[in-house]
């Protein structure tokens, strides 16, 4: 029944490279359209020039090129209800609906859930005022952590160490530098290990989906500026059995039982944003979908058919598959234009990428890049992925520095110590 499926990825990021190149193996794929695509799926699907958050024109496209799947990459069209619409109008897709995406929609959605549910996470507040936020930070203890409650691409977290970096911070939010801002989040400040756990669940039932460790801070060391992630590696050094298990009774099953009693069912990849302190799990963010670049570190990593686990959980029948995993360290640098996170220029011509000679163990997956006339420019902040597996952390560390070196990249920079603690312990 499932031979020679069409399928459509929605999203023009380092995700979607990753899953359109990772689905292209598979022998049930006849076809892959990705909207809008970037230059690195350009190779592998057809690219569609559609504005992803017009829902009615993406129906149409889907209807006319007669779209077996949809596979949603980013957060903003899944909390908008994207996959609602699609289901609605006939279309089978791959993404939770618009109320259980709000787990990554709405900070004080999941935090309310937490408070419910009894899920161990930072203490916390929320305020719609402006005056009653800064008045409360007035006797706060620092460092403490100032969240935009809505989407802001990563970037919407401030860790301010004393009450006029907390100004500034509340001010940024609430005038609007991630859009609308009706509510901010204050939490306590945790001081433990940070850890990316993914499960992938078909509404009935979940199985685990890797975990990986994501460097958010635009500078080595983890200093500076937070950034959509300048690189990750896979699996996290932090994981054992029995924290697993504590991840999963303590967090996952009582959020998948708050979905359930909303009448929701959750189907997609939830990614669970943890701190880990002494072994005990906290939880710090959902989101609703593949991370970015933690994606394009995992899928490398899988050997089960990809499209074969979406159809189980478009059709809850994910308990009949088994998710089976290559035995290597898998570790991701991003390369970002100059001046990324803040100003930055398009455009420039990336030279040398057809040049460079990869291994089976080898993969560049394209961001914010955009091809005109057979020559590849930058579409973005963050530009290329480049990932290696291999036996070791450092090892694979190694091999994408060198094939970064190679490309020789004059408008580009990048860290250095992705996985860092991992590796110069």
């Amino acid at each position: 029944m499932y031979l020679y499926m069409i399928i459509c990825i929605i999203g023009s990021g380092g995700r979607e490279h990753a899953i359109c190149k990772t689905i292209s193996i598979s022998s049930k794929v006849s076809k892959i359209y990705c909207v809008p695509g970037n230059a690195g799926t350009q190779q592998l699907a057809e690219n569609v020039d559609l504005d992803i958050n017009n829902f009615e024109k993406v129906l149409k496209f889907l209807k006319d090129s007669k779209v077996d799947l949809v596979v949603v990459g980013p957060e903003k069209p899944l909390v908008n209800g994207i996959v609602d619409y699609l289901e609605n109008n006939g279309i089978k897709v791959f993404g939770p609906r618009k109320i259980p995406s709000q787990l990554e929609g709405s900070k004080t959605f999941t935090k309310n859930i937490c408070k419910k549910y009894s899920i161990p996470t930072a203490d916390f507040g929320i305020f719609e005022k402006k005056e009653n936020a800064l008045d409360f930070l007035k006797s706060s203890k620092f460092p403490i952590v100032i969240k935009a409650d809505g989407l802001a691409a990563g970037k919407g977290v401030y860790i301010s160490k004393n009450f006029f970096e907390a100004k500034e911070a509340v001010n940024e939010i609430f005038d609007g530098k991630f859009g609308k801002a009706e509510k901010i989040l204050v939490e306590e400040f945790l001081n433990g290990e940070e850890m990316s756990f993914f499960i992938i669940s078909d509404g009935k039932n979940f199985k685990l989906f890797k975990t990986a460790q994501d460097h958010k801070r635009v500078n080595e060391g983890d200093e500076g500026k937070n950034t959509g992630g300048m690189g990750a590696y896979s699996p996290s050094g932090l994981i054992n059995k029995i924290l697993e298990k504590k991840i999963i009774d303590k967090i996952v099953y009582p959020t998948l039982k708050a979905i359930e009693d909303m009448g929701e069912k959750y189907k997609g990849f939830l990614y669970v944003g943890l701190m880990i302190l002494n072994n005990e799990p906290l939880l710090i963010e959902y989101n609703v979908r593949m991370g970015d670049p933690e994606c394009q570190t995992i899928l490398p990593l899988l050997k089960t058919d990809l499209i074969d686990i979406f159809i189980a959980c478009c059709n809850e029948n994910l308990e009949n598959i088994s998710i089976e995993w290559k035995n290597e360290k898998s570790l991701c640098i991003v390369l970002c234009s100059k001046g990324y996170p803040d100003q930055f220029t398009n455009n420039i011509k990336i030279e040398n990428l057809k040049n460079l000679k990869l291994n089976n163990n080898d993969f560049i997956f394209h961001a914010g890049t955009k091809e005109e006339e057979n020559e590849i420019f930058s579409n973005g902040g963050r530009v290329l992925n480049f990932v290696s597996l291999s036996s070791s952390f450092k090892s694979s560390r190694e091999r994408a520095l060198k094939l970064i070196e190679q490309l020789n990249w004059t408008n580009g920079f990048f860290r250095k110590d992705i996985g860092y603690k991992i590796i110069d312990k």
